[in-house]
């Protein structure tokens, strides 16, 4: 059986033991300061040196996967959208496969039953729960910009009153109290991250291939989630000084306010070592998608010839050239031949005296 969860189970304790004891003895200015700006650090310029990096790879050839009809002879069919040859095919393209994982709502997945019978079946649940996970943890981020933004646009107040679908005020005058909402986003994103960490650890082809690298960041967002969760429903935290830490962070006016519980530490550690470890982790696929050759290409290839344009210069010998050479040997065995020697002009006769 796979052991590489434990390990990143194991890290990831040891990420929550560093960052409570830490903020315990005194050093919360190192984890909501230091470490923070430092993740950032780490991020932007492992993101963007990635990315130039895949900038730089030459793609002289046309290499999108394909799952229909190329463009062809006029009477048959294409599939603009799983074959574009157009670059408005392509837009649609990647637009389908960045909102709604199109390929992956495509895949199969194969099985042996008896028989023998080799069956495939759609990855359904896998596409759910991809889907989940991708849309709650966006809602949770945008939500999350309430705290470094003033005022906070509308449509952050928009999207957090839609999130939240549970939120009961009492009003009986002179009293008036309410409980709090409960976010959707938050909740999604805890089951959807359970859901891919359960079946990478029970599918079995998908447990044979994972390493440690997989489950960490899945452990991570677990935590992330679950401390959050705890801080709005089960502890209290002192909203106010979160924000004027977090506003200071974005003005650079830093300060530790008071108030502020060990929970809230651990919870900002656990997404800056995600946001540090994110250029380095296939978390990266999410700017990787836009630069795939295999995606933001059309397919033109029975249109366009598309030539290597770093090879070097080969000496051929054509077809014209090897047939002016062999044309009267070809002849003289019977092999066709594209030109037909010319006539050779006749010899003047000469008069006998």
């Amino acid at each position: 059986m796979n052991k590489n969860y434990l390990v990143s189970l194991l890290a990831v304790i040891v990420l929550f033991v560093i960052a409570w004891v830490g903020s315990a003895i005194g050093l919360k200015w190192l984890f909501g300061i230091v470490i923070p700006y430092a993740a950032l650090i780490v991020f932007v310029v492992g993101v963007i040196r990635k990315i130039l990096g895949w900038a730089r790879s030459a793609v002289p050839f046309r290499i999108p996967t394909t799952c229909g009809q190329q463009k062809t002879l006029p009477w048959i069919k294409q599939a603009t959208i799983d074959n574009p040859s157009t670059k408005g095919g392509v837009f649609i393209r990647m637009l389908l496969e960045i909102l709604t994982f199109r390929s992956l709502f495509r895949n199969t997945r194969m099985k042996l039953k008896q028989g023998p019978k080799l069956t495939y079946n759609l990855e359904i649940f896998l596409w759910v729960g991809a889907l989940a996970f991708h849309y709650a943890f966006l809602t949770t981020l945008v939500r999350h910009l309430r705290f470094f933004t003033d005022p906070i646009p509308f449509w952050v107040t928009l999207i957090e009153k839609v999130d939240s679908f549970f939120r009961v005020e009492i009003m009986y005058d002179p009293i008036h109290f309410g409980l709090p909402g409960i976010y959707v986003s938050g909740l999604v994103l805890l089951a959807a991250v359970t859901y891919l960490f359960l079946r990478r650890l029970f599918v079995r082809p998908v447990r044979y291939i994972s390493l440690a690298s997989d489950y960490f960041p899945l452990f991570l967002i677990m935590g992330i989630a679950l401390t959050g969760i705890f801080m709005r429903y089960f502890t209290k935290v002192d909203i106010v000084s979160i924000k004027e830490l977090t506003m200071g962070l974005v003005t650079f006016h830093w300060s530790i306010p008071e108030g502020i519980g060990n929970l809230f530490f651990v919870h900002l550690f656990f997404v800056s070592v995600l946001l540090a470890y994110f250029p380095f982790s296939k978390l990266m696929h999410m700017g990787g998608i836009f630069l795939s050759p295999t995606r933001n290409l059309t397919t033109n290839t029975r249109e366009v010839r598309h030539v290597n344009p770093w090879n070097y210069p080969v000496k051929v010998h054509t077809y014209e050239a090897y047939e002016d050479e062999f044309r009267e040997k070809m002849i003289e065995a019977g092999l066709p031949v594209d030109k037909m020697p010319e006539p050779k002009p006749e010899e003047p006769k000469e008069e006998k005296e």
